[in-house]
């Protein structure tokens, strides 16, 4: 069931309107939870039992660590890590582990040597999820306090279930203990918010794809000037589809009294990469942080091991993306350029001389902004390409301006001229967004627009969330 289906609509008012009536605290979670497994199943209900099983595993095995001696719980956790990877690996990278060691001796790709395997629709966030609990019960900075009840709901609450945000349970779990209180502000809030990444998908991001989508399988064929609009409207296009699913799972959460972190933050006013990662994806780039970059060393153990450990965490991060070398490319372009970053900043920055005081930066203002879009942009051409020849062929015709201007659309150059607009006025300390608000005509009058922009442009076919896939 997708946020953008006439079904999903019944399914929400049905269940804001079980909330409304039911003032049970303990029955009202109980409601959401089964509502989220039926969100879930509605895709598949055979994979109702997969994600029930993720959760029950890691529900026990953490529960086991409470007062276990040190010995033990690194036996624990190494299940939960061995069952949630392993579950995660089978079914996400079985074939293309098959198929690059079958290429690596040879081989060419065999369709008798790989498994018809389906990838579960959101399997990526919540093994992510789920490891997250055990690791920080492990760690200690976690009590695992929660009846299975809630931390079933913590792992499949629908809103935020196939595609992110990627909740802590630090974060949620203690919002399930007592109960929500609804307001009509929060209920504005989290309309305003659904709206827009309604509007940021349906109508930019849909509509953009219509233009990507056919330049890609024929970029061969374009100028490269042509290639350098189709990749910016990508990126505005990635960001339009993935930003508005967490703006309507946000939305949805805080309309039922629930919060969740900011999981983007206008990424492309970024002037570094290291800026870049605060910004995009937040959920996942602070995960990447916590439970893998600083467990392999971090920044601690020397400069070399540090540019390593920015490296396979990327390589990792890109990898999670999807099973293919296209994504692995994209995971080491900014690996590299993080290491690079951190590089200038040793080598030309200076130190700090708070603890906490920022650190200089050696590339700054329009100079680093504009380096910094180079790199997303060419690591968007990787992410989207069908494989790394065809990636390699459109970076060649973008640089060299092959052909000049042959081909362009409208509607994309009107996008990129109104978010580059818009972003401008970001940089500038200007918020849009805080001008609609519930006491003024002007707010509810805008959102009802752009709801009117969205049924009036939807689609023809099936748009599914780009993110979904991972």
């Amino acid at each position: 069931m997708l946020f953008t289906q006439i079904e999903f609509y019944f399914f929400l008012f049905a269940v804001f309107g079980s909330i409304l009536l039911i003032r049970n605290y303990a029955l009202q979670k109980w409601v959401l939870l089964l509502a989220s497994y039926y969100f879930y199943a509605y895709w598949d209900w055979r994979f109702a039992g997969l994600l029930l099983s993720c959760t029950a595993v890691n529900y026990f095995l953490a529960g086991r660590m409470a007062g276990a001696s040190p010995k033990h719980k690194k036996g624990l956790i190494t299940v939960s890590l061995v069952y949630s990877l392993g579950v995660l690996g089978f079914f996400k990278y079985f074939n293309f582990f098959v198929d690059s060691f079958r290429s690596l001796l040879g081989y060419a790709p065999d369709e008798a040597s790989t498994l018809d395997i389906i990838l579960p629709v959101g399997i990526s966030f919540y093994t992510f999820q789920t490891l997250s609990y055990t690791i920080d019960v492990y760690r200690g900075q976690l009590k695992h306090d929660a009846g299975f009840r809630d931390f079933a709901l913590f792992v499949a609450f629908f809103p935020q279930l196939v595609a992110g945000p990627i909740v802590r349970a630090s974060e949620f779990l203690p919002q399930l203990k007592t109960r929500r209180k609804l307001s009509w502000d929060r209920a504005f809030d989290g309309f305003r918010q659904f709206t827009l990444g309604l509007f940021k998908k349906v109508f930019i991001a849909d509509r953009l794809a219509l233009f990507v989508d056919p330049a890609f399988e024929n970029a061969e064929a374009l100028s490269g000037l042509t290639l350098w609009i189709v990749i910016l409207a990508y990126a505005i296009q990635i960001y339009c589809d993935f930003s508005g699913y967490s703006d309507m799972a946000i939305g949805i959460a805080r309309a039922m009294g629930y919060d969740f972190s900011r999981n983007f933050n206008h990424p492309y006013i970024a002037t570094d990469i290291q800026d870049f990662w605060r910004r995009w994806h937040i959920s996942l780039s602070s995960w990447l942080r916590d439970y893998l970059y600083i467990p392999l060393g971090g920044n601690r153990k020397g400069r070399r091991r540090t540019y390593l450990n920015l490296l396979v965490t990327m390589v990792l991060g890109g990898l999670w993306h999807g099973a293919a070398w296209t994504f692995v490319v994209w995971g080491a372009l900014h690996g590299g350029a993080l290491a690079i970053d951190r590089w200038l900043r040793e080598r030309f920055g200076g130190e700090p001389r708070a603890r906490h005081a920022p650190r200089k930066r050696p590339l700054h203002g329009g100079l680093g902004w504009g380096i910094t879009l180079v790199v997303v942009l060419v690591g968007w051409t990787f992410f989207r390409a069908a494989d790394i020849g065809s990636a390699w062929n459109m970076l060649g015709r973008m640089f060299t301006f092959a052909d000049g201007l042959a081909w362009y659309s409208p509607f994309a150059l009107s996008v990129i001229g109104a978010v580059a607009g818009y972003h401008g006025l970001i940089a500038l300390g200007i918020r849009p967004v805080e001008w609609l608000k519930a006491n003024t005509v002007f707010g509810p009058s805008v959102l009802f627009l752009m709801l009117w922009l969205v049924i009036a442009f939807f689609p023809r076919g099936f748009q599914p969330f780009i993110y979904f896939q991972f």
